[in-house]
């Protein structure tokens, strides 16, 4: 049974409510999403859903409305439907509101908590959504050298917040996602003004975010502002399994979720729904070359070296003569082997050559069709390959065999050879 992977293509950054919007694009059900809020004991706020167009794309928008902004809503979510001719494109601050604004409710983790366990949210949805938080709690009890538990939220604790990684929750919860793929986190530069003053981009919180978890973060030098918020970056933290896109995949259903900023390109990110093609489409290497620079072992230890390699299995090992910076004579060292056999090979070439660096090449062959067998000379026995290609037959003596009947009888080698792939193809001709 084939996976469903999301695939987050972040290159116009991330936050919580463009997840939210890309996630109900790409089909979360809304109907969900709107009980899980209402029973969350939030008041003070309202959610509305439209259609944008950001520079020329058009982008499902996810709004948490807080009531001193507006006035008139209050408490319970709802959700707006506009035609996206008539939606337009909201321009005030999303997920990272600075304390200008608007005063900040301060929570603690043990708060924000205590909310998401009221709620009537899956086991699964309530897990992430705690994951997330515990992630941002980590992250800002870094950046303002205080024990997890006496961190406040002034960024990502006020209601738009909470309601932001709850409903992200909630959505990834719904669409059943088994494995998430997330691209480098772009973002831009300058400073952002919060609730301690300014902040260099990206800011303390994403920085750590991204240093503990091990996200990927590409600085657009003609961006300035910020496109990646902590709940953005914990999002993409908490849900990230995969650091890679399969080989190949088809896409099955695709979301954009529309940011409120305007840097002069579409503030979009994209969402997809994948599915990994089969690995018939991509058969694997037959063999494996290994390569490795070699200008400081001596020539019995290259010997050595060689030996081992084929006792190991190597189908062949050979050395090239070659010229490495400084104009020092060295060695390429080349190895060809099975796949399987690849772990076996590199143990030979660090244990026994003072290499410090192996590359590895997959590669296709093609082979003759081969039969040994065995010919009766004057001087005894001795085996022969036999190839055939394209109606034609070549027969090469066995060098071991051709070796020792020589040494046993006495006759030279390149006699036996000679009168061993004469008498083969002879027998063949019969």
């Amino acid at each position: 049974m084939s996976k469903t992977i999301l695939y987050l293509e972040c290159a116009t950054g991330i936050s919580g409510d463009m997840a939210v919007a890309a996630l109900l694009d790409l089909g979360a059900s809304k109907v969900k999403l709107l009980a899980a809020l209402d029973s969350l004991n939030v008041e003070g706020y309202s959610v509305t859903v439209t259609r944008v167009n950001s520079h020329g794309v058009d982008a499902c928008s996810f709004d948490v409305e807080l009531e001193h902004e507006h006035g008139h809503r209050h408490g319970h979510a709802a959700f707006e439907h506009e035609h996206p001719h008539e939606a337009h494109e909201h321009h005030h601050e999303h997920e990272h509101r600075h304390g200008h604004h608007h005063p900040h409710v301060h929570r603690n983790l043990a708060d924000v908590t205590a909310i998401l366990n009221s709620g009537d949210l899956t086991p699964h949805a309530r897990e992430l959504a705690l994951k997330i938080f515990g992630i941002v709690a980590e992250a800002e009890s870094k950046a303002h050298g205080k024990p997890v538990e006496e961190v406040h939220f002034h960024e990502v604790g006020a209601i738009d917040s909470i309601v932001d990684i709850a409903a992200a929750a909630v959505c990834l919860d719904d669409l059943g996602i088994d494995d998430v793929v997330v691209t480098a986190l772009s973002e831009g530069t300058g400073f952002v003004e919060c609730q301690h003053g300014l902040l260099p981009i990206p800011v303390p919180a994403v920085a750590n975010i991204a240093s503990a978890r091990g996200l990927p973060l590409r600085i657009l030098p003609s961006v300035e502002g910020e496109m990646v918020t902590p709940t953005g970056a914990a999002i993409a933290a908490a849900i990230r399994t995969r650091s890679a896109l399969p080989e190949s995949f088809t896409i099955k259903k695709i979301g954009l979720g529309a940011g409120k900023r305007d840097f002069g390109m579409p503030n979009v990110l994209r969402a997809m729904l994948i599915e990994e093609t089969a690995a018939a489409d991509a058969p694997p290497a037959e063999i494996m070359i290994l390569e490795t620079n070699i200008d400081d072992s001596t020539g019995e230890t290259l010997g050595l070296a060689m030996d081992s390699l084929l006792a190991a299995g190597a189908l062949d090992v050979h050395y090239i003569p070659a010229f490495m910076k400084k104009n020092r004579p060295a060695w390429l060292l080349r190895v060809i082997c099975r796949e399987a056999d690849v772990p076996a090979m590199e143990r030979v070439i660090f244990t026994e050559t003072s290499s410090i660096g192996i590359r590895k090449l997959p590669a296709g062959r093609t082979c003759l069709a081969r039969t040994v067998v065995e010919v009766t000379l004057p001087a005894g026995s001795a085996k022969v390959k036999k190839c055939s290609f394209d109606g034609q037959t070549f027969y090469y003596p066995e060098y071991e065999s051709i070796k020792a009947l020589a040494a046993a009888s006495g006759v030279p080698f390149a006699d036996l050879f000679c009168d061993a792939a004469e008498t083969a193809r002879a027998n063949d001709e019969r």
